[in-house]
């Protein structure tokens, strides 16, 4: 149903785009208005997998946009932060990925576990919202449900979320405020940077004016189209990826 209703998009890569539209040096922002349109970029894992020239691409395209983009990484993404500052903010991307303790999924935030947070934030500890045995500190789903409540990002219009299963708390995003979401629905690998590409390539489309729905679908329908591999030892592969919310958005 979605492919009768849809032309094909060849996704643009970066070189592609910044081909066109010229490179940061010598091609000036567009419909910059300063403290007006602000987005920021989470990187939570980056001392690990860093994100390299991703963000500085993906930066570039929002700054381009008219954006004021904010970039931060590892220990400089706090839970404060996420549950205080990210309506601050009209796009938030957040690249992160998840461990598992005593079979419970958790996401790293970044934020280094210390018995002082441990202290702040007993109630989330002692329910298992919260878990600090991988070093660096981890929320689960039901910390999502428990505190990202209605209204809470109501001038959010577009979320990334790039890690493993985090189709399971987009809906509770969006109950919260945020426009539209777009997630992963199943494994993410940060090592190898395909999924760093694909976000990346979702962003330039956004960027050359395409709505969420074409955007998403452009970059991951030709992997579906190839999903029958040619030589039998070779694997199938299809993105993770999808959206919920407002499929007409663009940024």
């Amino acid at each position: 149903m979605l492919l009768a209703a849809f032309v094909v998009l060849v996704p643009l890569s970066v070189t592609t785009v910044r081909s066109v539209l010229g490179t940061a040096s010598n091609s000036p922002p567009r419909l910059r208005v300063a403290g007006l349109k602000n987005a920021v970029i989470l990187s939570s894992l980056d001392q690990v997998y860093p994100m390299g020239q991703y963000a500085t691409d993906i930066t570039y395209y929002l700054t381009h946009l008219g954006y004021q983009v904010t970039e931060l990484t590892n220990q400089n993404v706090t839970i404060s932060f996420l549950l205080t500052q990210l309506n601050n903010y009209s796009i938030v991307v957040w690249r992160t990925n998840t461990y598992t303790w005593k079979h419970v999924e958790y996401w790293y935030v970044g934020q280094v576990a210390t018995p002082a947070l441990e202290i702040q934030y007993a109630n989330d500890f002692t329910y298992g919202f919260m878990n600090g045995n991988a070093g660096i500190l981890g929320i689960n789903l039901n910390f999502f449900t428990e505190h990202f409540i209605s209204g809470m990002l109501n001038n959010v219009k577009l979320m990334i979320v790039i890690a493993t299963d985090s189709d399971a708390f987009a809906q509770t995003l969006i109950t919260a405020g945020a426009g539209t979401v777009i997630f992963a629905n199943g494994q993410v690998d940060l090592s190898f940077g395909q999924n760093d590409d694909l976000i990346t390539q979702v962003v330039a489309s956004l960027y050359m004016g395409q709505n969420v729905y074409n955007a998403v679908y452009g970059v991951v329908s030709p992997f579906i189209q190839n999903s029958n591999p040619e030589d039998p030892l070779d694997s199938s592969y299809s993105p993770p990826f999808w959206y919920e919310g407002n499929g007409t958005l663009t940024i």
